[in-house]
């Protein structure tokens, strides 16, 4: 497996456990994604981006479930599957704020991730929701191009 996938599934991970746990003893929430025990395993070099990731999902927490919110038809963000809307929040993150990585890399990440983790439909609705995310935010324009161009060439 690769940094940054170990990196996406350990964020992914801790972002449930800190979304379930809120709901019980929000000042709990440990400040670090080695701070929770296995199933979590991290590599000393896949930690950076795996804490770039939750810390950029929680620190643009509203936004990013504003997005959702207005292109999931008929869901609320609150009524989602907890590993599926925790998979979108890091790929809207990565969308949004990491510029140097390729929509395509992105989605298809965040595919594969919720397949592993999610429900057998999982995979289905990430791709969904992210496609019209991908198509409809005017921020996204330059990724949009890109993926395009990638796809012609």
């Amino acid at each position: 497996m690769g940094l940054r996938r170990q990196a996406r599934e350990c964020a992914v991970q801790w972002l449930f456990q800190h979304d379930v746990l809120k709901e019980h003893a929000p000042a709990t929430a440990p400040a670090s994604v080695t701070a929770f025990p296995p199933p979590i395993e991290i590599t000393p070099e896949a930690q950076p981006f795996a804490e770039q990731l939750v810390q950029g999902v929680l620190n643009h927490l509203p936004e990013l479930d504003a997005l959702l919110q207005r292109v999931a038809d008929h869901w609320s963000v609150d009524r989602m599957a907890v590993v599926d809307r925790n998979v979108l929040r890091c790929a809207l993150f990565e969308l949004l704020y990491l510029d140097e990585i390729p929509a395509k890399v992105t989605i298809n990440e965040a595919i594969e991730i919720a397949k592993r983790f999610g429900s057998e439909e999982s995979g289905a609705f990430i791709n969904g929701i992210l496609d019209k995310i991908i198509k409809s935010e005017e921020r996204l324009q330059s990724k949009r191009l890109a993926t395009a161009s990638a796809q012609t060439d």
